[in-house]
């Protein structure tokens, strides 16, 4: 992994990540990335990991509640 320099963007300071690793995130000019804290030092990612948590959630009730979900679809 390269590094990335930050640099002066009007009164705030901000990095510049190159065209690369923009595609390997899959992101663009106006896209959002979260940034997560971890163990190891900061993770940039395109996942909304409090969406991800409320997912899970729905995860585990639409998979208890199967056949009542089913009944209502109908």
């Amino acid at each position: 992994m390269s590094s990335l320099k930050l640099t002066s963007i009007g009164n705030s300071v901000g990095v510049i990540l190159p065209k690369e690793l923009l595609a390997r995130l899959g992101v663009g000019k106006g896209d959002t990335l979260h940034v997560i804290e971890t163990a190891d030092g900061i993770r940039l990612t395109t996942a909304d990991p409090e969406f991800e948590a409320q997912m899970e959630v729905a995860r585990k009730l639409m998979k208890r509640w199967h056949n009542v979900l089913r009944e209502l679809a109908k």
